[in-house]
C-alpha cells in the first residue's frame, strides 16, 4: 500500500567533503532498521558508497538513493558527494528534494563547498536542518561553527541539541553526550549498543549554565515568531514543548530558520535527534508549493500547475540516469498523478511517447521490483524501458502535457584527449562516452575537427580520472588519456558589423539574400544571445524564423581558435528580401557568412575559467603557500583563523593549478588541504590567444 503523501520525506544529505555525510547516512539507516550492520567509510563497506571506486577512495562520487522509516514516516534519502568535481550530483538532487540535512564539521566549520551547497539549496528554496558533526575531534568548537553558519551563510540556525564538552576522551572536558534544549534533559548514547540505547538524565551541574544559555536563545528565536510563546516567555511561565515544535516546523518550512543539532556520527552520538528533526520539521510533498511548468505547445503560452495529488495528471522529472552495459535506469521524481508500469508517457522535448516497462524501488545498488506496479505523487522511483531520455527531461501524461523547469549545470572547465588502445575499439568508445554523457550532464565528449582526437570535458582532474576508470571497469575499454587542458571560451572586446550576401543564378533562376549582423560584448544570462532589430514585415514570418535560427546555429560553431563563444550578442540589423528570389537556402547562406565575418572583424579575446580556492593550513606554512599562489597569478582575497588552522581564500586561473595537490602537500609537510570550485570566466592573457593562433 502506498505511503500517504503527508508521511513522505524526500531529503538530501549535503555537505563539504569529509564532513561526515556518508557516516551519518549509515547511522540513520541502522537506527531506522533499514540495515542490520553499520558500514564504515574507512573499510569501504558503506551502503551508499557502493561503487568500487567510492570504496577505494573513501569518498562519495555518485548520489545514492535509499529509503527508511522513522516515526511512521517514509524517508527517501539521497546521499550526495562533497567534492566540487561532482557538484552536479548535488544540484540535480536538490532540484527534486523537498528538504535537506546540511552537515558541518565542528573542527573545520563552514568550508568552501558548504557555502556552495547552501547557495544551491537557497536557489531551489529547500528548507533544511543542520548537524554539527565530529564533536569528538581535537579542535572541535560547537559555538564557533554555529556562529560561522549564521555569519557566512546568512542563515538563522536555532540549536535544539548542544554538546556536553568537546574533543576526544583523552583530553579534559571531552565530548560525552548532548543536551536536548527543548526538553532540558541530558542524553548519553551507549557505545556498546552502537548508540541504540540512550540514557536520558537530568542535566549535570557542570553543564547547567550552557544549557540555560542555549535554552534562552531558542526561546528568543521562537518567541519572535509566535505571540503565545512571547507572552508565556515574558511572564516567566513555562512554554509547552508542543508549541515550540509547531512554531519550529512552520518557520522551517518557510525557511525563516534552521533547527540545528550536535553530535558525533562516528561515535554513534546524536543521530536519532536529527532523524526526529527530519520527521518533525522537514516538509512532505504536500508542504511544498505545487510544481509549475510550461505547456509545450507554443500556441498555448500559459503556465501549467500540478499539485502533489494522485488524481492529478501525471508529471515527473528525470533527475539521474544510471547507465551500464545492459540497460539504463532512470531516477524519476513523481510530482503529480500516478505512474503505472506498462504505461506510455510523453517526453515533451522529443515529442515521443516512452514505454514505462518496469518500476523499481532503489536501495543504493540494490533494486527491488515494486509489488504494486505503480507509484504516486511525492515518491522517487527507478524506471526501466524508455529509450531517449536525458537528465532534466519531463515525463508527463500525453493528454495533459507539461514541461517542468529543467536543471541547469555549470560549464565544464577542463578537457583532455582520450583514445582507445586499438582502432577496433573506437566505435565501442564512442558508444560508451555517449552513455556517460547522458548519465552525467557536466561531462561531454566531442571529436576535434582539427586533430580528429576525441576530447572529453568535465569539472576537474578527479572527475575525468573517475570517468576514465569507469570506462575501463564498466565498459571493458582500455583507453589512453593525454595531458589535461583548460576549456577556454572566446569573446569580443569591441563591436563589429558585417554584411553577408548570397546571389546565384542557375538555369535562369536567381537566388538572392543580403543580411547585416552586428556582434558586440554582452553579459547576459545565456553565453550567446541573438537579438532581432528588423522592423515587422521586413520578412515573412517563416523566413524570419529561419534567419534567427541560422544566426543562432552559426554562433554555436565556435570562434577563431575553435572554442565556444561566451558573453557575446549577435544583432540582426538589416536584411534585403526580394519576393520570388529570396529562398530559405539563400537566407541561410547570407546569414552564416555575416555572422562569421562579423566575429572575425571584431577584436577577439580568450576567457579562461577562474577558480575559487580555499587552502586550510597550519599557520607556520602560510608564507610558503601564499608565495606559491603569487607565482600562479592568484588574487588572494583574504585569510582568517579557523580553529587551529589559517584559511587562505584566493581566485586563481585554472590553467595554473594542474598538479597543485602535490605541491601544496610538499609546501606544508602534508598538513594543508584545499578545495577549489569554478567561480567565473575572466579574460586570459593576450599571449595565450597569440600562442594558439600560432
Amino acid at each position: 500500500m502506498p505511503t500517504a503523501i503527508e508521511n513522505i520525506r524526500n531529503i538530501g544529505i549535503i555537505a563539504h567533503i569529509d564532513a561526515g555525510k556518508t557516516t551519518t547516512t549509515e547511522r540513520i539507516l541502522y537506527y531506522a532498521g533499514a540495515s542490520h550492520k553499520i558500514g564504515e567509510v574507512d573499510d569501504g563497506t558503506t551502503k551508499t558508497d557502493f561503487d568500487e571506486e567510492e570504496a577505494q577512495r573513501g569518498i562519495t562520487i555518485y548520489s545514492a538513493a535509499v529509503t527508511c522509516h522513522w516515526q511512521e514516516k517514509t524517508v527517501n534519502i539521497i546521499d550526495t558527494p562533497g567534492h566540487v568535481d561532482f557538484t552536479a550530483e548535488v544540484q540535480r538532487s536538490l532540484r527534486v528534494l523537498d528538504g535537506a540535512v546540511v552537515i558541518f564539521s565542528a573542527v573545520e566549520g563552514v568550508e568552501a563547498q558548504s557555502e556552495t551547497v547552501w547557495r544551491q539549496a537557497d536557489d531551489y528554496k529547500v528548507p533544511r536542518i543542520c548537524f554539527i558533526n565530529k564533536m569528538d575531534r581535537v579542535g572541535a568548537d560547537f559555538e564557533r561553527t554555529f556562529d560561522e553558519i549564521a555569519k557566512r551563510l546568512a542563515a538563522r540556525p536555532v540549536a535544539l541539541t548542544v554538546p556536553m564538552g568537546a574533543g576526544p576522551p583523552s583530553q579534559p572536558g571531552a565530548f560525552e553526550g548532548i543536551i536536548d534544549v527543548v526538553a532540558m534533559k541530558a542524553m548519553y548514547f551507549d557505545a556498546e549498543s552502537k548508540g541504540q540505547k540512550i540514557d536520558i538524565r537530568e542535566i549535570p551541574a557542570a553543564h547547567a549554565e550552557v544549557a540555560d544559555k542555549w535554552r534562552a536563545r531558542l526561546l528568543d528565536a521562537v518567541s519572535l515568531l509566535d505571540d503565545e510563546i512571547m507572552q508565556a516567555y515574558l511572564e516567566g511561565g513555562g512554554v509547552p514543548a508542543e508549541r515550540i515544535h509547531l512554531t519550529l516546523r512552520t518557520a522551517t518550512l518557510e525557511r525563516q530558520l534552521q533547527p540545528l543539532y550536535a553530535g558525533s556520527s562516528l561515535d554513534y552520538c546524536g543521530v536519532q535527534p536529527v532523524l526526529d528533526g527530519v520527521a518533525s520539521y522537514l516538509p512532505s510533498p504536500l508542504d511544498r508549493p505545487p510544481v509549475e511548468g510550461a505547456n509545450p505547445d507554443p500556441k498555448k503560452e500559459k503556465r501549467e500547475v500540478r499539485r502533489p495529488d494522485p488524481a492529478e495528471p501525471f508529471s515527473g522529472l528525470v533527475f539521474k540516469i544510471h547507465a551500464d552495459q545492459h540497460t539504463d535506469l532512470y531516477f524519476v521524481r513523481v510530482y503529480s498523478g500516478t505512474l503505472k508500469s506498462g504505461s506510455r508517457m510523453l517526453n515533451p522535448r522529443t515529442g515521443k511517447k516512452e514505454l514505462i516497462s518496469q518500476l523499481w524501488h532503489i536501495q543504493a545498488d540494490q533494486r527491488e521490483k515494486l509489488e504494486a506496479n505503480e507509484v504516486v505523487a511525492g515518491d522517487i522511483v527507478g524506471v526501466i524501458g524508455p529509450k531517449d531520455l536525458a537528465t532534466g527531461d519531463t515525463l508527463c501524461d500525453p493528454r495533459h502535457p507539461i514541461v517542468l523547469e529543467n536543471i541547469t549545470f555549470p560549464e565544464t572547465v577542463i578537457s583532455m584527449a582520450v583514445e582507445p588502445d586499438s582502432s577496433a575499439e573506437r566505435k565501442k568508445l564512442e558508444d560508451a562516452l555517449l552513455r556517460l554523457a547522458r548519465q552525467d550532464p557536466t561531462f561531454n565528449a566531442r571529436v576535434s575537427e582539427e586533430t580528429g582526437q576525441t576530447i572529453i570535458s568535465g569539472m576537474g582532474e578527479l572527475h575525468l580520472e573517475v570517468l576514465k576508470n569507469r570506462l575501463e571497469r564498466s565498459f571493458n575499454l582500455k583507453v589512453r588519456i593525454h595531458k589535461p587542458r583548460v576549456s577556454y571560451r572566446e569573446t569580443v572586446c569591441t563591436a563589429a558589423e558585417a554584411t553577408g550576401e548570397f546571389s546565384r543564378t542557375r538555369d535562369g533562376e536567381t537566388q538572392f539574400a543580403k543580411v547585416t549582423i552586428r556582434v558586440e560584448p554582452f553579459d547576459g544570462e545565456e553565453s550567446v544571445t541573438v537579438k532581432n532589430q528588423l522592423k515587422p514585415g521586413t520578412l515573412p514570418a517563416e523566413m524570419m524564423r529561419v534567419l534567427e535560427q541560422t544566426v543562432a546555429e552559426s554562433s554555436q560553431s565556435g570562434g577563431i581558435v575553435g572554442y565556444p563563444l561566451m558573453k557575446v550578442r549577435f544583432v540582426i540589423t538589416d536584411c534585403t528580401y526580394r519576393e520570388g528570389e529570396t529562398t530559405e537556402d539563400a537566407l541561410r547562406a547570407a546569414a552564416a557568412h555575416a555572422t562569421q565575418d562579423a566575429f572575425s572583424s571584431a577584436k577577439v579575446a580568450l576567457l579562461e575559467p577562474v577558480m575559487k580556492l580555499e587552502v586550510a593550513t597550519p599557520s607556520e606554512f602560510v608564507g610558503n603557500i601564499q608565495a606559491d599562489l603569487n607565482t600562479r597569478h592568484a588574487a588572494i582575497v583574504g585569510s582568517e583563523p579557523r580553529g587551529p588552522l589559517t584559511v587562505i581564500t584566493a581566485e586563481v586561473p585554472l590553467a595554473r593549478m594542474f598538479g597543485y595537490s602535490t605541491q601544496v602537500r610538499s609546501l606544508s609537510q602534508g598538513r594543508a588541504s584545499y578545495s577549489m570550485e569554478p567561480l567565473k570566466y575572466d579574460l586570459a592573457p593576450a599571449s595565450t590567444l597569440e600562442e594558439m593562433r600560432g
